[in-house]
């Protein structure tokens, strides 16, 4: 079908170009995908998932493609990862894309996962050039909805890197229909190089996670360590970035695009979805922006949300649904103040038909000189507990300071004359110590706190200018960036300084850095002497009625790079701070408490519930004395489809689990693993069939289920307190007794150590991990259920959580764990059940199933030494020899010899051999089962 022809999209026909040429390049895909059902869910269609290493560029790239079968044709969806991660990060996007009717594809970009290739921060005829390789793939599948031949109907979306990359991707591609960056940049050497100065810890950051210089193109590498050892940019790595950037190809990206930008955020602030937003709607397309919560430094990332609103974006724009909720043009999520229910950050919406860009509504607020006061750091107000930076206890309140000397390095010396006070301070040697603003990897928790009123900043005295304002005869909410004119001068060299914008409280106790965000500024000599207008940081932010706004300029900020040599810096100001305010920018009503409807209504459901199941409840079955030992019996289970008459998701299973066993529970995605693990803890009721948990049959809420525990989409915890808190208040609201809780008891088994006094916003994700496993163990359940345990670790972290398991059931107690990763279930697990299409396959001991083939396992008494396991390979009739992990042992391949002649062989060389028998991989078993199960 022709795409129909819009103001924002000008199709011509498509001629060979260097694009093209992608199509030769793509090689034959290695290896066949493994496809899974993304999840058992009864209302979902099933998700399947292959992946594949395309061959292209020269690089191998690591994909995987989402869809939910069928022929019928439908829209494509790219989805680029974050810098440092891989397309892992962004598989549950994909599933949820796939399941509302996309064919999504995922990949890691190169230098990261197992796509090879240097990385080369998405240079067109790398990272992009791979991107329209991808599209030529979709282009050739057969339910891939097309506009042309060879051009598919596509979408691009990713975070950051990703974000990037989706940009990218439509200026050097036309055949991308439309777009969704989020928290991503438009320019980076603006945002690694503001205004001339070198963002030292972010550029580090950045670096580091990507493995180092060297994983890198030397071109960059190199550019990298020049700016890194002269601590300030060059023109040559400004051009490097910036031809690398969207920003290059501005007047060739005009399709929709969804703008979703961090206000946490000092990476890539607001100005740089501002400076995209003003490009793509100047080349005629539909452009929103929507200000998200959190970004590079932490915070709430909105993901719900935020994956809601793409996902509205491409049904409108690739489905063409004109009923589709693009949302405004505009949106903004304000937080302030604490849900007294749960804790949780308040947050609504506010929002305007258009985008006002990040100056709109000006309102001018005059300033005044502020001196400083004596010795000593001073801003540290956590919590408002000590003085803010200027202390400022004494100072009148309309602000007019009078006048004040300098002395020495002290308290910045200045004129009397208002408005106009001159203020002359230092850069120290070295730069050191440096103001604190923003602090990659704990930035997020800072900008949570200012989000909420509570502030935190450093400043040293003698090392920064301050004005402010009178307190305020009325609320200001500014929306976008604040802008000054000042003159400044330097004793010698560049001026290098730091601006910022305080919300200060009436008694000057307690001031608040918005977002912790600073602008930095190099003022060269030809721009000393003369007005300079500073455009300060972008944010969205509500400053009371009685308050002040102070405006800092600092010499030194610990993430920039600032001149080493000292300097004396003199500034006054030119004018008054001019502060946004998007007047036509409306915030959502409040709603209601969600109790106050909520506990009513839940009452009405509860009474139903109770009256509708009461003839249910009171014949639920007796006991069974025979099963009292029995953690586990399943008997002729079944469970339809919602809305299904005749297609099961469980049917006619059975099997029953002992004691001390950790059972493995397979199977292809659809094969009714979740399904059986929602009806064994009492969460859906099976249709047929009976479930048996200690000889007690299993119904919603039955008193048996507190001797099951259960991790199954990964557990909640509050990011500000330590690991043991929150197990601790878990435990709470269970409200049965803390002897119970047998927390130290579970923390042992999961092996956190030292890490438990630490907060959880800390956490490596297998710590996390095992913290929710240690929060299902409480209380010591005798069945501890699962559910993919070891989803997004890496191998040490997989075989810690083995670890993990393995302990929990020694002590007597049992273990089901459904996972896709069939060499942990084989090391971890005694027992297996096999399921496919809802029925059981097989079940029983782990090396029942595998003990079959051509393959032998030889456990030997000690290590075999490196040249007797090359003798053994050599053998004849012999395939291969490779000696176990552990070093005791061999696993044999024959090839035509038999196991006695193996044997003596074996004899003949002296292995101490302690035993022999059959082996084959359970990845090999369980595609025999399912081949099988499915013919």
């Amino acid at each position: 079908m022709e795409k129909p022809t819009s103001r924002w999209r000008h199709r011509l026909p498509r001629t060979p170009g260097r694009w093209a040429a992608v199509v030769a390049a793509l090689a034959v895909l290695v290896g066949a995908g493994t496809w899974t059902a993304a999840a058992d869910d009864d209302s979902k269609p099933s998700v399947h998932r292959q992946d594949r290493m395309m061959k292209m560029n020269g690089v191998s790239v690591d994909t995987s493609y989402f869809t939910t079968g069928g022929a019928e044709r439908r829209p494509a969806v790219l989805i680029g990862h974050g810098f440092g991660g891989s397309k892992n990060d962004v598989r549950a996007q994909a599933e949820k894309l796939a399941a509302d009717g996309y064919a999504v594809m995922t990949w890691s970009a190169r230098g990261f996962g197992k796509t090879t290739g240097e990385i080369t921060l998405n240079a067109p005829d790398a990272e992009v050039k791979d991107v329209s390789g991808l599209i030529d793939w979709l282009a050739r599948r057969p339910e891939v909805e097309l506009d042309a031949k060879g051009d598919p109907r596509v979408g691009v979306t990713g975070a950051s890197y990703g974000g990037a990359i989706s940009l990218l991707a439509a200026g050097h591609d036309d055949r991308v229909d439309a777009i969704a960056p989020v928290i991503s940049y438009w320019n980076l050497a603006d945002a690694l190089f503001p205004n001339g100065v070198f963002k030292k810890l972010w550029a580090g950051i950045f670096v580091s996670s990507g493995g180092g210089c060297e994983r890198f193109s030397k071109q960059l590498c190199d550019m990298y360590e020049r700016v890194a050892v002269n601590g300030k940019p060059d023109a040559a790595a400004r051009q490097l970035l910036t031809e690398r950037s969207p920003e290059a190809v501005a007047d060739r990206i005009d399709v929709p695009a969804l703008i979703l930008q961090g206000q946490s955020d000092s990476l890539f602030p607001l100005g740089q979805s501002d400076a995209m937003a003003r490009a793509i709607e100047k080349n005629g397309a539909p452009v929103s922006v929507d200000w998200i919560a959190g970004g590079h430094d932490g915070g709430d990332d909105e993901g719900d949300r935020v994956q809601g609103r793409v996902g509205d974006w491409f049904d409108r724009y690739l489905k063409e649904d004109k009923g589709a909720d693009t949302g405004p043009g505009f949106r903004v999520t304000r937080t302030g103040g604490v849900d007294s229910t749960d804790g949780a950050a308040l947050k609504r919406g506010a929002s305007s038909a258009t985008y006002p860009g990040l100056t709109s509504g000006g309102r001018k607020i005059p300033l005044t000189g502020a001196g400083q006061p004596g010795a000593g750091p001073q801003g540290i107000t956590p919590g408002g507990q000590d003085a803010p930076s200027g202390g400022d206890q004494d100072a009148p309140s309309n602000g007019d300071q009078g006048t004040s000397s300098t002395g020495g390095q002290g308290g910045g010396g200045r004129s009397a004359a208002a408005g106009g006070a001159t203020q002359t301070f230092r850069n120290p040697a070295g730069a050191n110590p440096p103001s604190i603003s923003a602090v990659p990897g704990i930035g997020g928790g800072l900008s949570q706190l200012s989000s909420l009123g509570v502030g935190f900043s450093l400043d040293f005295p003698g090392q920064y200018a301050r004005f402010e304002s009178a307190p305020l005869d009325s609320a200001v909410h500014v929306t976008g960036s604040p802008t000054v004119r000042v003159n400044v001068t330097a004793d010698h060299g560049d001026a290098v300084l730091f601006g910022k914008v305080y919300d200060v409280s009436p008694d000057g106790k307690q001031q608040v850095l918005p977002s912790q965000l600073v602008s930095p500024y190099r003022i060269t000599p030809g721009q000393q002497g003369k007005p300079v207008e500073l455009t300060l940081p972008a944010v969205d932010h509500e400053v009371e009625a009685g308050h002040r706004l102070r405006l800092v300029l600092s010499a030194t900020d610990l993430a920039y790079a600032s001149p080493a040599e000292p300097a004396t810096y003199t500034v006054s100001l030119d004018g008054p701070l001019t502060v946004p305010t998007a007047p036509a920018v409306r915030t959502a009503a409040a709603t209601l408490p969600w109790w106050t409807w909520g506990l009513p209504a839940a009452a009405l459901v509860i009474a139903a519930a109770l009256l509708l199941t009461a003839r249910r409840r009171t014949a639920t079955p007796a006991p069974d004395p025979a099963l009292a030992d029995v953690p586990l019996q399943i008997t002729d289970l079944s469970k339809k489809y919602a809305k299904s008459s005749d297609r099961y998701a469980v049917r006619d299973l059975g099997f029953r689990v002992e004691k001390g066993q950790v059972l493995g529970l397979l199977g292809p995605n659809g094969a009714g693993k979740t399904t059986t693990l929602r009806m064994l803890m009492g969460l859906i009721t099976p249709d047929a069939g009976e479930i048996r948990v200690f000889g007690h049959a299993i119904r919603p809420g039955a008193p048996v289920l507190s001797r099951v525990g259960s991790f199954v989409e990964g557990a909640g915890f509050l990011p500000h307190l330590s690991g043991r808190s929150n197990l601790e208040l878990y435990w709470q609201a269970t409200g049965r007794p803390a002897e119970d809780a047998h927390i130290d008891e579970a923390l042992e088994i999961a092996g956190l150590g030292d890490a438990l006094a630490r907060a959880v916003r800390t956490y490596s994700q297998g710590m996390r991990q095992r913290l929710a496993i240690a929060q299902a163990m409480l209380g010591m359940p005798d069945l501890l259920i699962l559910d993919e345990p070891t989803n997004g670790l890496d191998p040490p972290q997989i075989r810690e959580m083995r670890d993990v398991m393995i302990r929990y059931a020694a002590g007597g107690r049992t273990v089901i764990v459904s996972s896709h990763l069939l060499s942990e279930v084989e090391q971890s697990c005694t027992h297996l059940v096999v399921m496919d299409r809802g029925r059981l396959v097989q079940a029983g001991p782990v090396a029942e199933i595998t003990g079959s083939g051509d393959m032998l396992l030889v456990t030997t008494a000690t290590e075999v030494a490196e040249p007797v396991v090359r003798k053994v390979a050599a053998l004849p009739g012999i395939a291969s020899a490779v000696p176990l992990d552990e070093g005791h042992g061999l696993l044999v391949r024959l090839d035509g010899a038999t196991a006695a002649q193996l044997v003596a062989e074996l004899v003949r060389l002296d292995v101490p051999v302690t035993g022999v028998g059959p082996h084959r991989r359970l990845e090999d078993a369980f595609l025999t089962l399912i081949s099988q199960g499915s013919a």
